[in-house]
């Protein structure tokens, strides 16, 4: 057994970097500061590592040359999930480019609603550094945090040293739309968190009215989703009189219509906040599954986020027409190359076109793929790189095994050769 301390986790999407793993073989256990997202990700067993062909198993390069000719065949070929590390990335994107395929990433529904709102308005975010070094009351608008990122306050807000808070313990949370699931965010002192619940589909008119408070207009409503005006008129004169304020959410959380419009008055909200004199910043939430990695590769290599198509001969953006599942569902892609390197039940979405399927060792299936291909997870079965939720840190990623699977990069690239 091998012990390895100080183990970066791509699964959590903070950037968790303490962990200590022990290895038997190829058997993994977190043996401390594990949690519920990073410890069963990193434990899970080992599966296949054979490549199929129709259901037998065949040699990697034999894989790869039946893959590569459905995509030759094919007219609109999709490449979709999208979950990998950034080499992976970088050849998804240059395989889709030599084919003319629609790529989409599997969680871009969530980031849209960021996106959109980014791109019409602009927005005042930050750092994890930051909030660790500097923030003294964080808003959590419509997401179980601790669900989320179970790590998040131990790292981040609890944490003992810090550069301008001279005591984290002091630090002020607050909860507006949905309760925290545990205590992580109750205060070393037993301060618990100020929590304001309202259902989902309330959010945009609690938000539109805390909006209203914090730039001083008059509102004549009493409450908005059930909660209070006078308890949103508490929560707006706080944010104005922190001296750095942090306000975040999961996009991915806001299951309701027009969620962009909701994710754009938080970031207004956070500009006028800034006008009246005091500072404040959004914390959108994300890095589960390499979405963040996605959406940076793809923007330093086309210029857009990763739901585009290189079927005119170049990088096309579009946020709802190349969306993969209504693609498959209206018949307008011909085979399915999926990409879910890091969980295993990430298993691409039913559909009857032909499909590829690039994916964590482990993977079952309903149906049966015309080709499988079971790669190394990044950060396990071989080094990477991986963006945490906040785009400022690309995490390196180390080898714990020897698992003998190949990465993801390796099997596009070796597609690509095929073609």
């Amino acid at each position: 057994m091998t012990e390895i301390t100080e183990v970066p986790s791509p699964f959590c999407g903070m950037g968790t970097d303490d962990l200590t793993v022990s290895v038997e073989r190829t058997a993994l256990q977190v043996t401390e500061n594990g949690c519920a997202v990073n410890t069963p990700a990193f434990e899970q067993p080992l599966g296949d590592s054979k490549p199929r062909v129709a259901s037998k198993e065949v040699p990697l390069q034999e894989a790869a040359k039946v893959a590569a000719d459905l995509l030759a065949k094919a007219q609109q070929p999709l490449v979709a999930g999208c979950a990998t590390d950034v080499n992976g990335m970088r050849a998804l994107l240059s395989l889709a480019d030599h084919t003319g395929a629609i790529l989409d990433n599997m969680h871009f529904n969530a980031a849209r609603r960021n996106i959109l709102a980014m791109q019409d308005s602009g927005w005042m975010n930050t750092t994890l550094a930051e909030v660790k070094n500097r923030c003294d009351l964080l808003l959590v608008v419509g997401t179980d945090l601790e669900s989320f990122a179970p790590r998040f306050f131990e790292r981040y807000l609890w944490n003992q040293d810090s550069m301008f808070v001279e005591d984290t313990g002091k630090r002020e949370i607050i909860y507006l739309g949905k309760a925290p699931s545990g205590s992580a965010s109750t205060a070393p002192d037993g301060r618990k968190a100020d929590v304001h619940v309202c259902d989902d589909q309330d959010l945009p008119e609690v938000l539109s009215v805390l909006r209203a408070l914090v730039k001083g207009h008059p509102v004549q409503a009493e409450s908005a989703g059930g909660i209070a005006a006078a308890d949103l008129q508490a929560i707006a004169d706080r944010l104005q009189q922190a001296a750095y304020g942090v306000v975040t959410w999961a996009a991915g959380a806001f299951d309701f219509s027009h969620a962009e419009l909701a994710v754009q008055t938080l970031c207004e909200m956070v500009k006028d906040i800034n006008d009246r004199g005091t500072r404040c910043s959004g914390l959108p939430l994300g890095g589960r599954e390499g979405d963040q990695t996605a959406s940076q590769v793809s923007g330093w290599t086309t210029g857009y986020p990763p739901r585009i198509s290189f079927s005119r001969g170049f990088p096309d953006y579009d946020p709802y027409l190349y969306d993969a599942v209504s693609l498959l569902a209206e018949g307008e892609a011909d085979i399915l190359l999926w990409v879910s390197s890091f969980d295993a039940a990430k298993i691409p979405p039913d559909t009857d076109v032909p499909s590829i399927v690039i994916g964590r060792s482990g993977m079952t299936f309903a149906q049966e793929p015309e080709v499988f291909i079971p790669v190394g997870t990044p950060g396990i079965d071989h080094s990477g790189h991986a963006y945490r939720m906040d785009n400022v840190v690309a995490i390196r990623l180390k080898k714990l095994r020897d698992s003998g699977l190949p990465s993801t990069s390796e099997v596009v690239t070796a597609i690509q050769q095929a073609l």
